[in-house]
C-alpha cells in the first residue's frame, strides 16, 4: 500500500491525543498513594466511567481491523461475536458472577479462584494468563508499528519503542487509574474517527439497499472479488441467522447453528467475557458492588451497536470491490521484496518463451506464491519486454488474487478521509492500539504482582515494597511486550497462534468456574486436574483436525487429520465446545472421586447456594441488575430479529 503523507492538520490532532493521554496519567499519579489505588484504583471510579473502559479495553485495533475483515469475509454472520458472543454473556457476568468476584474482595480472577479452589488452580491461571497478556500486547504494537510503517513510511524500530513509551508512562504514572481514564477517551476517539468513514462509505455505495444488492451479487458469485469458489444464496452476506438454517455448507463462515449458539455464543463467549481478568478488572474497580454489577451492563449498550462501526465497513469494500466502482478491489496480499528476485525472472522467460495461458500463471504463481489473477498475468507477460523491472514489480503485486483482509479498514480510511479527517482516523488507530497494550500491561502487573509474587516470592513485604514490584512489573511487562512484538514480527500467523491459545485456555477454564460457583460438591483436585488436562485435550483435538484448504501445521492437523471443517471458525467453534465438554466432565468426576477440604463457611461468598442473595429493593426499580439485563436482551434480540 502506497505511503500515505499526512498535514499540518494530522500530525496536530495526532500530538494533542498524546498529550492528552500523557496529561490524564500526570494528573493521577498524586492520587496513587497504596498498591490498592494502584492495582484496583481503590475500587472508587463510577459505573459509567468503569463501563466504557471495559468495552474499550476490549476495543483494541487487533479487533478494530479484525471485524472489518471479517465483515468482507463474512459478512453480516460477523455479527454474532457481538450479539450471540458478548451481550448474553456480559450480562451473566453482571448478574451473577460480579456479586461473587466484587463480594469476595479478591483482587484478580486468580485470587478468587484461591479462594475457592487452592493454590495450584491459582497459579496455573496465573502462568497461562500472564503469558497471553504480554503476547496479546506485544501482537497488537507489532500490529501498529508495522502498519506506521506501510502507511505512513515511520521507521518500524522507532514506532514501536515510542508508542510503547507512550503506555508506559501514563500507566507508571497512574495505574490502572489511569489505563480506565485513558481508555474511556480511547472509545470516544474511536468512535469519532471511524464515524465518518461509515458514513461516507456508505453513501458511496449508495445506501444499505443498494449495498444489499451488491452483497447479493457476491453472494451467488464469491470468485468475483477472491473470497471464495462456491456460490451461496443471496442473503449470505446480509442474513445473520438465514444463511446458517440450511447447515455450514450454505454460508461463508462454514458453521451450523449449533456451533454458532454453543460453541461461540455459549463457551467462547462466556469464556472470555466472564473469566478474562483484562476486562473483569474493569468491574472490580468499581466504587460499590452497585456499580461493578451496572458496569458490563453499561457496555453492553454500546457493544450491541459496534458492528455499524467495525463490521459495516467491510461489508462497503465488499460491495465496492464486487462493482469495481473506481477501480477499487479489496487489497491484495502483499508480495515479499524477496520474493522479486524469482517473479521478474520468471516473467521474462515466460515472455522470452512465448509462454501463456495456465502454464504462465502457475510459473508466476509459484514465483509469487501466492495465487495470481491469469488474465492480469498474461497482460504483463505481453508487456514484459517493454516494461522496468520496477512496472513488474508494480503489475505484478496488482495481479495477486488472494486479498489481504487485515487491509480493509485501511483503504477505506485512505478513500475517504482528506486532511484532518486522517489525522482523526489513524489517532483513532492509534489509541486502539495503545488501549490494548494498555489493558494487557495492566492486568500483567496486577497479575504478577498479587497471585505470582506476593502468594510465592515475597510474602509478608510492605504495601509500599508490593507498589515498587508493581511499577516495576509495569516497565517489565512493556519490555517483554516489545520483544513479543519483534517475536511476531518474524511470523504470519502470530495472531493465529495467541488466538489458539486464548481457545485453549479460556473454553476449559469457563467450565472450572461454572462448575465451582454453582456446585459446592466440586474439589480443588477435581478443579486443577481438571483445567490442566481440559487444556492438554483440547490441544489434541486442534493437533487432529484442520480446516479446508489449509497445511498441516499451526492452523492443526500437524499429527494427522482425522477431520475437516468447512473454515478455521468452524474448526474453533468446535475445538472451544470440545475443550469446555471436557473439562466439565473430567473435573466433575475427579471431584466425585476426591475429598472436599474446604467447608460449607469457607465457601460461603464463593458458590451460589451458600451465599446470600443480593436485595435491590433500595434501589429504584429500572435501576436494578436484573430489569436492566432483560431490557439489554429484548433489545439484542430486535437486532437479530430485523436482520435475520
Amino acid at each position: 500500500m502506497p505511503n500515505i503523507t499526512l498535514g499540518w492538520m494530522d500530525y496536530s490532532i495526532m500530538l494533542i491525543y498524546v498529550g492528552f493521554v500523557l496529561g490524564i496519567g500526570q494528573a493521577l499519579r498524586k492520587y496513587m498513594k497504596s498498591s490498592n489505588d494502584f492495582f484496583m484504583s481503590g475500587r472508587s471510579i463510577p459505573a459509567w466511567v468503569t463501563g466504557l473502559a471495559f468495552i474499550s479495553a476490549n476495543l483494541g485495533a487487533l479487533e478494530l481491523v479484525g471485524m472489518a475483515a471479517s465483515g468482507a469475509k463474512y459478512g453480516m454472520m460477523t455479527c454474532h461475536f457481538y450479539w450471540i458472543g458478548a451481550i448474553l454473556a456480559m450480562t451473566f457476568l453482571a448478574v451473577f458472577m460480579m456479586p461473587f468476584y466484587y463480594g469476595s474482595k479478591a483482587r484478580s480472577v486468580p485470587e478468587y479462584l484461591n479462594m475457592r479452589f487452592d493454590g495450584r488452580v491459582r497459579c496455573l491461571n496465573s502462568i497461562s494468563f500472564a503469558i497471553m497478556t504480554v503476547f496479546a500486547s506485544g501482537i497488537s504494537m507489532n500490529a501498529l508499528a508495522k502498519l506506521l510503517n506501510s502507511l505512513l513510511g515511520w521507521n518500524y524500530h522507532l514506532s514501536l519503542w515510542i508508542c510503547s513509551g507512550v503506555v508506559l508512562l501514563y500507566v507508571l504514572k497512574g495505574g490502572l487509574t489511569s489505563a480506565i481514564y485513558t481508555e474511556v477517551l480511547q472509545f470516544f476517539m474511536i468512535v469519532l474517527g471511524f464515524s465518518p468513514v461509515v458514513y461516507l462509505g456508505l453513501k458511496d455505495v449508495g445506501g444499505w439497499s443498494v449495498l444489499k444488492e451488491k452483497l447479493a451479487g457476491v453472494a451467488q458469485n464469491p470468485a468475483s472479488i477472491g473470497v471464495g469458489e462456491k456460490s451461496f444464496q443471496p442473503d449470505a452476506w446480509t442474513g445473520a441467522w438465514s444463511p446458517m438454517i440450511q447447515g455450514a455448507s450454505s454460508n461463508p463462515m462454514g458453521v451450523d447453528i449449533f456451533a454458532m449458539v454453543f460453541g461461540l455464543g455459549f463457551v467462547l463467549a462466556f469464556g472470555y467475557w466472564c473469566t478474562n481478568f483484562l476486562v473483569v478488572q474493569r468491574a472490580m474497580a468499581a466504587k460499590d458492588m452497585s456499580a461493578a454489577r451496572r458496569t458490563p451492563l453499561i457496555g453492553a449498550i454500546p457493544k450491541m451497536f459496534i458492528p455499524a462501526l467495525v463490521i459495516l465497513p467491510g461489508m462497503i469494500a465488499a460491495g465496492l470491490a464486487f462493482t469495481g466502482k473506481d477501480g477499487y478491489r479489496l487489497p491484495p496480499k502483499v508480495i515479499a521484496e524477496s520474493a522479486y528476485e524469482k517473479i521478474i525472472p520468471a516473467v521474462k522467460n515466460a515472455a522470452a518463451t512465448g509462454l501463456t495461458g495456465e502454464a504462465a500463471v502457475q510459473e508466476v504463481a509459484k514465483a509469487a506464491g501466492m495465487k495470481m489473477i491469469p488474465a492480469k498475468v498474461d497482460e504483463i507477460i505481453k508487456a514484459a519486454p517493454t516494461l522496468s523491472d520496477a512496472d513488474i514489480k508494480g503489475r505484478v503485486q496488482n495481479a495477486v488474487a488472494e486479498n489481504d483482509y487485515d487491509g480493509v479498514i485501511l483503504s477505506l480510511v485512505k478513500r475517504y478521509c482528506p486532511p484532518g479527517l486522517l489525522g482523526l482516523a489513524l489517532t483513532a488507530l492509534l489509541a486502539s492500539f495503545m488501549s490494548g497494550m494498555a489493558g494487557n500491561v495492566t492486568a500483567f502487573n496486577t497479575i504478577w504482582t498479587y497471585d505470582l509474587y506476593q502468594a510465592y516470592i515475597g510474602r509478608s513485604k510492605s504495601d509500599a515494597h508490593y507498589m515498587w514490584m508493581g511499577r516495576a512489573a509495569t516497565v517489565i511487562g512493556i519490555l517483554i511486550s516489545i520483544a513479543c512484538a519483534y517475536f511476531a514480527a518474524m511470523y504470519n500467523n502470530a495472531m493465529d497462534v495467541i488466538q489458539l491459545v486464548f481457545g485453549f485456555v479460556n473454553a476449559p477454564l469457563f467450565a472450572t468456574f461454572l462448575l465451582g460457583m454453582f456446585w459446592k460438591r466440586i474439589t480443588a483436585t477435581g478443579a486443577f486436574l481438571g483445567l490442566l488436562l481440559g487444556t492438554i485435550t483440547s490441544a489434541a483435538f486442534h493437533a487432529l483436525t484442520l480446516a479446508t484448504g489449509n497445511a498441516p501445521g499451526v492452523k492443526g492437523g500437524y499429527v494427522t487429520v482425522i477431520q475437516s471443517f468447512p473454515s478455521e471458525m468452524a474448526q474453533n467453534f468446535w475445538l472451544a465446545s470440545f475443550a469446555f465438554l471436557t473439562c466439565l466432565f473430567l473435573t466433575t468426576a475427579i471431584s466425585l472421586v476426591t475429598k472436599q477440604t474446604k467447608t460449607d463457611s469457607e465457601l460461603t461468598g464463593l458458590v451460589y447456594s451458600l451465599t446470600p442473595r443480593i436485595k435491590s429493593a433500595d434501589e429504584v426499580w429500572y435501576m436494578r441488575p436484573g430489569i436492566q439485563a432483560v431490557a439489554l436482551l429484548a433489545v439484542c434480540l430486535v437486532l437479530n430479529i430485523i436482520f435475520f
